[in-house]
């Protein structure tokens, strides 16, 4: 882990008998983008606070390249950081803002007004210097918040669910500009986010917890098409879940055979098939696995259909792509749903909450 740009080692925070952090591990590489993510409560934002410096663990390592920090107050680590509600003086103009933290650092006058002017012109609000944070919009704000925390070449800089005020429409537009952004300056970014598109859209590696455990590190492909634990599959978009025992060749499941790679020789099995990998089945279509079913509910979603199929393995979610789909949804119609013997994943147990 010393050649990370950070590092934590058996991180822990605990509140009386709380914990609210247990023992987190992960290292991040230097340039990476990082995204903690999790439900309300799971632990994130306490490992921000922590590496920041405004929390004091319990127990375990924070190392920057190597270097341990742990105990090193939050105005001498100089991390970049922008917070939910921006925490922009109202009363300074966009490039006094901006300015702040190279004034506090005593920054000559010329160089400061050369960095502020690079500072904004790298989130493209340079006509916008002389306005006050009232006369711009939620995503306006937000990059005056992204170039004070840049404007002074942080090593690392920590993102407290940055776009998490912004309506769907501008958040999406902002995570664009927010990976863009990353992939110019070349720092070691650290997000907080519940929101899973975000997270998948924006990271390089992104660290899943619960109930203050990590319960799954990866980039994104790897944590949505193999997830490890039911939590994580379920957490991380939609996903079916089978219960059955091993089979030669396959699983059991409820006395319907499927085709599984990877399966077990003994024992029970639970499977994830995320909806968007099962296809309606034409007439005579074959599959490595097929089921027959009855459509009890769909809703048009735009890029396509959800369907909710009853089957003899219980209710089954399917994505329908709407463009050229084999079918007219219609509520209780028959179905044929099919699937390869790779689409699903084998899942082991989830991590032990941190309070059990």
């Amino acid at each position: 882990m010393s050649g990370a740009a950070l590092a934590l080692e058996g991180l822990t925070k605990r509140y009386g008998t709380f914990v609210a952090v247990e023992g987190a591990t992960l290292s991040v590489e230097r340039g990476a983008f990082l995204t903690l993510l999790g439900p309300s409560g799971s632990g994130k934002t306490t490992i921000l606070m922590m590496v920041a410096g405004f929390a004091e663990p319990s127990a375990g390592r924070i190392r920057l390249a190597g270097r341990d920090i742990t105990a090193l107050p939050p105005e001498r680590r100089d991390f970049g950081m922008v917070f939910q509600g921006y925490a922009l003086f109202p009363h300074l103009t966009v490039a006094e803002n901006v300015a702040f933290p190279l004034r506090v650092r005593g920054v000559g006058r010329a160089a400061r007004d050369a960095k502020v002017r690079g500072a904004l012109d790298l989130v493209q609000l340079a006509p916008f210097a002389d306005r006050r944070p009232g006369q711009l919009s939620g995503g306006q704000q937000q990059r005056v918040a992204l170039a004070r925390a840049l404007v002074f070449e942080p090593e690392l800089l920590l993102l407290d669910e940055p776009l998490s005020a912004l309506d769907r429409k501008l958040r999406a537009e902002l995570q664009e500009e927010l990976r863009a952004l990353h992939r110019r300056v070349g720092r070691t970014f650290v997000n907080v986010t519940h929101d899973q598109e975000e997270a998948l859209s924006l990271s390089d590696t992104v660290a899943i917890l619960d109930h203050g455990r990590l319960q799954q590190v990866g980039a994104p492909a790897e944590l949505y098409e193999r997830p490890r634990t039911r939590f994580v599959a379920d957490f991380l978009g939609k996903s079916n879940f089978l219960e059955g025992r091993a089979a030669p060749g396959g699983v059991d499941a409820r006395g319907v055979f499927l085709a599984q790679h990877g399966a077990p020789a003994s024992g029970p099995v639970l499977l994830s098939l995320r909806p968007e990998k099962i296809a309606v089945l034409a007439e005579g279509e074959a599959a490595e696995n097929a089921v027959e079913g009855r459509l009890r509910a769909h809703g048009y979603l735009g890029a396509g259909h959800a369907l909710v199929v009853d089957t003899p393995l219980g209710e089954l979610r399917v994505h329908l792509p709407a463009w050229r789909a084999p079918i007219r949804p219609a509520e209780g119609m028959a179905l044929r749903l099919g699937w390869a013997a790779d689409a699903a994943t084998l899942l082991e147990p989830d991590v032990p909450d941190a309070a059990a």
